[in-house]
C-alpha cells in the first residue's frame, strides 16, 4: 500500500483541510489506540501541542478517538516536541502525539505519534495506522464501562525543564551570561526562558505571546532576523532561536551572526570527544551538511555518515550504528544519550557548556571551521519524477560532477512536502559553483515543459 497520509515526519496539512481534519484526526486517534492497545493493562497516551489555534480542534477530536477504544489520555498543552517523547516513555505511556507543524505557519498543522519508547513510529507502524484510517476498517469500540477518561498533566512544564537540565552538567552555571531566546511563538514559550534563568543567566525573552496565529511569523529559527538584531541591541552574549514546536535552533553570536547546525555538532563533537563521550567515533549528518563540516571532522579523526533528508533518517542511522550525536544543517540536533528526537533546548545548553569552558565570545567558539560555498536554489515543476530522469537533465548533472571532481559535490532530489526539485552544489571554487547549478537549473524547465 502506498503510503499517502503519513509523511517524513507524521501526518500534515492545511488546518481543516484534509487530511488535518476533526475527522481524519479522530480516526487518527482510534486506529493509533487499536494499533497500541495490547494487553489487559489500562492503556494510555500523552498528548502535546504547539499554540496554533487548531490545536484545539485537533487536541480534542484525537482525544475522542482514544477514548473511544479504550485508551485514558494525559493532556500536556503546549510544549516541545522532544517533551512529548520524553514523557511518552516516563508516564509508561503506551503511545504519544504532538500536534504541530513544526516551523510551518499557523495555517498548517500536523499529527506526530511516539512508541512506548519514546521515539516516533516506524514506517511499518504508521503503515498499519494508515491501513485503519483510510480503508475504514471496522474499529472496535470500548463498552461503555471501559471508555477512557482524559485528564491534564499539570506538572508536564516542571518534569521537561529538569530533564533538559538534567542533560548537562550540574556544575554548570549560566551566571554572568546575557542570552536572548526567541521562542517563536511556539511550543517553548515558557520552558525555554524558565530553564536558562533557572541555570542563572540573564535571559531577554521574545516571542514568547502566542496568539494561536504568529507561530514562526517572522521569528525563531526560520526568521532570525528580530533575533540578531535584538542580540546586537542588548549587547548579549548568545541568541538562540527555536522554531514552532522547538526541536531545531539555530545560535546567534554576539556580533549578530547566525550560527548553524553544521557549527554546532562540530562544537558539540569537539567537546564529547574530549570528554570520551562522543559514541560511534563519529557523528550522524544528511546530504546537505557542508563539506567543511566534513573535511573538519575527519581531520580530527572522526567519521561522518551521511543520511538522506530528514531528522528520522538521521535517528535511525544512529541507532542502527551506535552513534550518539547527529542531525540537520538546519538545526535539528538529536542526542541520543539525552533525549529521543531532536531537541533545541538540550543542544542549546550543550552549545553554552562548550562557551562556559572555552571563555572565549561566541563568535570564536562556534566558529568550528570554514564553511565550503554552498548553493542552493528550488524549481517548481509538474512532474518531479519525470523531470530528473530526463536525458537533458542526466546530462547536465553528469557534466557538472565532472566539473567539480573533488574540489566539491552536488546533489539534486525532488522535495518531499512540495512539487520542488532541489539543486544544490558545494565546492572551493564559488564561481564553479554558481555556474553548475544554473546550468542544472536550465535543463530541468525544458524537461518538466
Amino acid at each position: 500500500m502506498t503510503r499517502s497520509l503519513f509523511g517524513t515526519d507524521g501526518v500534515r496539512g492545511r488546518a481543516n483541510a484534509s487530511p488535518m481534519t476533526a475527522e481524519i484526526a479522530m480516526r487518527i486517534g482510534m486506529a493509533a489506540g487499536q494499533v497500541f492497545v495490547r494487553g489487559g493493562h489500562r492503556h494510555r497516551a500523552v498528548v502535546g501541542k504547539d499554540t496554533r489555534l487548531s490545536g484545539y480542534m485537533i487536541e480534542q477530536a484525537l482525544t475522542a478517538g482514544f477514548l473511544s477504544v479504550g485508551m485514558d489520555v494525559l493532556l500536556l498543552g503546549p510544549l516541545p516536541t522532544p517533551a512529548v517523547g520524553f514523557l511518552t516513555r516516563s508516564m509508561r505511556a503506551d503511545v504519544g502525539v504532538m500536534i504541530s507543524a513544526s516551523h510551518n505557519p499557523y495555517e498548517d498543522n500536523g499529527i506526530k505519534l511516539f512508541g512506548p519508547d519514546g521515539f516516533k513510529l516506524s514506517d511499518a507502524v504508521e503503515m498499519q495506522i494508515e491501513r485503519l484510517v483510510e480503508t475504514h476498517a471496522e474499529i472496535p469500540l470500548a463498552a461503555s464501562a471501559a471508555i477512557g477518561r482524559a485528564k491534564r498533566l499539570d506538572d508536564a512544564e516542571g518534569r521537561y525543564i529538569e530533564a533538559v537540565k538534567a542533560s548537562v552538567a550540574r556544575r554548570l552555571d549560566l551566571s554572568g551570561l546575557k542570552i536572548v531566546v526567541d521562542c517563536a511563538n511556539g511550543a517553548a514559550y515558557k520552558v525555554a526562558p524558565t530553564v536558562l534563568w533557572e541555570l542563572g543567566a540573564e535571559v531577554i525573552p521574545v516571542g514568547i505571546k502566542p496568539d494561536g496565529f504568529n507561530i514562526n511569523g517572522n521569528c525563531g529559527s526560520t526568521h532570525p532576523g528580530v533575533l540578531q538584531e535584538q542580540v546586537v541591541m542588548h549587547n548579549a552574549d548568545l541568541g538562540i532561536a527555536l522554531d514552532g514546536d522547538a526541536d531545531r535552533v539555530v545560535l546567534v553570536c554576539e556580533k549578530g551572526e547566525l550560527i548553524d547546525g553544521d557549527q554546532l555538532m562540530a562544537t558539540i563533537a569537539d567537546l564529547w570527544k574530549k570528554d570520551g563521550r562522543l559514541a560511534g567515533n563519529g557523528l550522524v549528518a544528511t546530504v546537505m551538511s557542508n563539506l567543511g563540516l566534513e573535511r573538519y571532522v575527519g581531520a580530527r579523526g572522526l567519521s561522518l555518515v551521511r543520511t538522506q533528508v530528514g531528522d528520522r533518517y538521521v535517528l535511525e542511522r544512529m541507532r542502527a550504528d551506535g552513534f550518539n550525536l547527529g542531525g540537520e544543517q538546519s538545526g535539528h540536533i538529536i542526542m541520543i544519550d539525552h533525549a529521543t528526537t531532536g531537541d533545541g533546548l538540550m543542544a542549546a545548553l550543550q552549545a553554552l557548556a562548550v562557551l562556559r569552558r572555552a571563555s572565549k565570545p561566541a563568535s570564536e567558539t562556534f566558529r568550528a571551521f570554514e564553511p565550503v560555498p554552498q548553493l542552493l536554489k528550488n524549481v517548481r515543476v509538474g512532474d518531479a519524477d519525470a523531470a530528473l530522469t530526463a536525458a537533458s537533465v542526466v546530462a547536465a548533472i553528469k557534466a557538472a560532477e565532472k566539473e567539480l571532481g573533488k574540489r566539491g559535490r552536488i546533489l539534486v532530489r525532488k522535495s518531499g512536502t512540495e512539487p520542488l526539485i532541489r539543486v544544490m552544489a558545494e565546492g572551493d571554487d564559488s564561481e564553479l559553483v554558481r555556474h553548475v547549478v544554473d546550468r542544472i537549473i536550465e535543463a530541468i524547465p525544458r524537461a518538466a515543459a
